[in-house]
Order: C-alpha cells, then sequence, then structure tokens
C-alpha cells in the first residue's frame, strides 16, 4: 500500500486538538443575517462583516438580480481578453466618484486588490515599510514583490520615521498601514503616516477594508474620516463587507489604475465578476448615498455594545470602530469562551495564534447597523453568564484576565 505522502497534516491538526486550537467550519442555513441560524442552531450573529445589511437589502437583490437577468451569470472571461462588461466599467467609475479619485480597479477579492497591487508596483530594488499588524494580504504581496520589508512596531510612527531615515532616498519605498485593523478594530495612524510619507517622498497606501461603508461621510472610508484626501497614492476598499457583495478595488490616479490592468496579476487571471455582484455593488453605493441614517445606527449600535462588555470588565482593547475584540490571552481558553457562547445563542468566532499574538487571543464581536437593541443586551447578557463560569471576569465584575 502507498504510504501517504501528507500524513503529517494529519498529525498537526492532532497537535491542533490537543492544543484546543481545532475548528470546524460553522455552516450557515439561511440568510447572513444579524440573527442566523448556524450548524442548525439559531443565534445572535457577532461574527459577519456584513456592518450594514446589505446583504439582504432589498435594493441589492433586486439589482442582482435583474442585472442576471439580463446579462447571464457570468462574465466569460478575465477584464483583458472579453470580460469587461459596461457593468464593470460603470461600478469602477462610481467608486472612483464616490472616493473622489481620478479612477478606480476592481478585483476579484480584497485580498487579491492588496497583494495584486503590491506585488505589482514594487520590484525586488524597491522597500515596503508597514505596520506590524498590517493584514495577511499585504505581507503576501510584499513578498511576492520581493522588495525588501521593513516592519514598524504598531502605529508607531517615529519607527516609521527612524526606518525611512537610513534608507536612501534614491530608493523607491512603500508606507502602508490599515485604516481599520481587523482583529483589534482601531484606527491606523493614517495623518501622521501621510505626513512622514510627504517628508521622505514615499508612496502612501492605506487598505481601508473594515472602514469602507463604516467611516468617513456616507461610509468613505478612513482617508474621508480624517480629511487626507489627495494625500494616500493608493487606497485599497472592499466590496465583500460593508458593502455586502463580493471582490475589493483599489482607488488612485489614472496611471496608478492603468497600470494596475497592464501588471496586477490577480485583474490578468482571474475571471472578472458576475453581473449580478457588479450590479449589486452599484446599488449598495446608491444605498450608503441615499440612506446614511444605516451607518449612524451602526455606530448607535456599536456603543451600546462596546459600552456593555466595558461595564462588565471585560478587556475589549483599543477598538475604535464596530469590531471589538474581548481579549482573554490563552487561545485554548478564546476557544472555550466562543463555544459556550455558541451553545447559548451567541456567535462570536474565537481567534488565537498566529492570527494574533500568543497572549492575546479573544473572540472578536462585529456589531451590525441591523442588530436591535434587545438582541445586543441579549449577547452581552450571555457575555456575563459565560465570562463569569470560565473565570474571565470576577465576581465584582470588575476586571478581566489576559
Amino acid at each position: 500500500m502507498r504510504r501517504d505522502p501528507l500524513d503529517y497534516l494529519a498529525r498537526e491538526l492532532d497537535a491542533l486538538a490537543q492544543q484546543g486550537l481545532y475548528r470546524h467550519l460553522r455552516i450557515l442555513d439561511g440568510e447572513q443575517s444579524h440573527r442566523s441560524t448556524f450548524d442548525h442552531r439559531p443565534v445572535v450573529n457577532l461574527s459577519s462583516n456584513n456592518y450594514l445589511g446589505l446583504t439582504t437589502h432589498p435594493t441589492l437583490r433586486e439589482a442582482a438580480l435583474e442585472a442576471t437577468r439580463r446579462l447571464g451569470v457570468g462574465s466569460g472571461s478575465v477584464r483583458t481578453i472579453a470580460g469587461t462588461m459596461d457593468i464593470h466599467m460603470e461600478l469602477e467609475r462610481r467608486l472612483a466618484a464616490f472616493k473622489q479619485t481620478e479612477a478606480v480597479v476592481v478585483f476579484q477579492s480584497g485580498f487579491a486588490a492588496n497583494a495584486g497591487t503590491v506585488a505589482a508596483v514594487l520590484t525586488k530594488d524597491d522597500v515596503v515599510v508597514s505596520d506590524e499588524l498590517n493584514h495577511a494580504s499585504i505581507i503576501d504581496g510584499s513578498r511576492l514583490s520581493r522588495a525588501t520589508i521593513k516592519v514598524f512596531p504598531h502605529k508607531d510612527v517615529d519607527g516609521a520615521r527612524k526606518i525611512l531615515k537610513q534608507l536612501p532616498a534614491s530608493q523607491r519605498r512603500l508606507l502602508i498601514t490599515d485604516g481599520v485593523f481587523s482583529m483589534d478594530g482601531d484606527l491606523g495612524a493614517v495623518p501622521d503616516l501621510c505626513a512622514v510619507a510627504e517628508e521622505f517622498g514615499c508612496i502612501m497606501m492605506v487598505d481601508d477594508a473594515h472602514a469602507s461603508g463604516v467611516f468617513g461621510r456616507n461610509g468613505r472610508g478612513t482617508i474621508d474620516h480624517f480629511g487626507v484626501h489627495g494625500r494616500v497614492d493608493i487606497q485599497v476598499g472592499t466590496l465583500s463587507k460593508a458593502i455586502g457583495a463580493l471582490g475589493g478595488y483599489v482607488a488612485g490616479s489614472r496611471s496608478l489604475i492603468e497600470f494596475l490592468y497592464h501588471r496586477a496579476r490577480p485583474f490578468l487571471f482571474s475571471t472578472s465578476h458576475p453581473p449580478a455582484v457588479a450590479a449589486a455593488c452599484i446599488a449598495a453605493i446608491d444605498v450608503l448615498e441615499q440612506e446614511p441614517q444605516i451607518i449612524d445606527r451602526l455606530w448607535e449600535n456599536t456603543r451600546f455594545f462596546k459600552s456593555g462588555l466595558q461595564a462588565l470588565g471585560f478587556n475589549t482593547g483599543l477598538s475604535d470602530s464596530p469590531i471589538t475584540p474581548v481579549i482573554v490571552g490563552e487561545g485554548a481558553l478564546a476557544m472555550k469562551l466562543s463555544d459556550r457562547l455558541f451553545e447559548d445563542g451567541v456567535f462570536a468566532q474565537g481567534i488565537a495564534y498566529p492570527t494574533v499574538a500568543r497572549d492575546k487571543a479573544r473572540v472578536r464581536t462585529i456589531v451590525t447597523a441591523t442588530h436591535t437593541r434587545d438582541e445586543l443586551q441579549f449577547a452581552i447578557d450571555v457575555f456575563e453568564k459565560v465570562g463569569r463560569e470560565l473565570g474571565i471576569l470576577k465576581e465584582s465584575g470588575l476586571g478581566a484576565r489576559g
């Protein structure tokens, strides 16, 4: 009998199970919403990036259905051969106007947008100066570019400046930060890093995936939130989170976008979005512009839920956004907390190393505009009950372990 050359993977999985870190995929039965059914259990859903509830918004549904009836279910090709449809160009024009940039290119995912762009605009002779907590897609894109990678401590602007001082002015340098960091929910040091980029003549790039639809006027992102239009050369956003559909995009100068049309490998070698996806994204922009009260509700819910967890004594880190981590320290404890919450009707996914530092394991919660106040209070009550059972909360309710 042939020996399985992949049998070492089973041993790796066994090790994860022994550490209490093995996870199975939760299966969603029905719609992605604020209250959903996973693994046949109804739960308050605090694990979705569906910030504004647009995955089920009637305007997006109808746009997707109409586009499918009119244009079919697929594009049939990559963008550079036969797969660029009018609706793709319309989406890019609408996004450029929304983001107040010259042009936009849409990618198949936010990951592809980040990785494809960094890998395309840099070479082995260049340098990436990157926040240590930047998204994995930025890290992978930097590696693919073969550029030298320099990492500065999280949000340490002086640390970034110190690195840049040591680099020759003749060398091309890309300074990059997340707008909102996905695991901790804190805002990047965008304005100060823009100033550093200007001081040293760097390319400035911001990944605004978790800020799109959440921060800024009508959800235009952190560039609008901080008022730094014209100071960020490359803006990356997503169409899969608050926008409610699928994909990512890069916004910037016309030259940047035309170059990415020619050199970004995910754009060159992946089939373009189905018409229904492009239509839903266009409809989402309409909703953001016409129904800003949805974003107001998101922030009302965020403040209520965050303050409830903090009043109980949970360690919620430094979150500035609807992403609120409940940091408990040990990976096994975070997974146990997640499982017990799920048993009691709250879905908040556990996150451990290597996604976060070994001593910073947590469950990550995300509220949405569509959660009701009763649902959020229910979730807070369940957090308190389970937190006390597991010894995360002290009996006094003050302070949290981790």
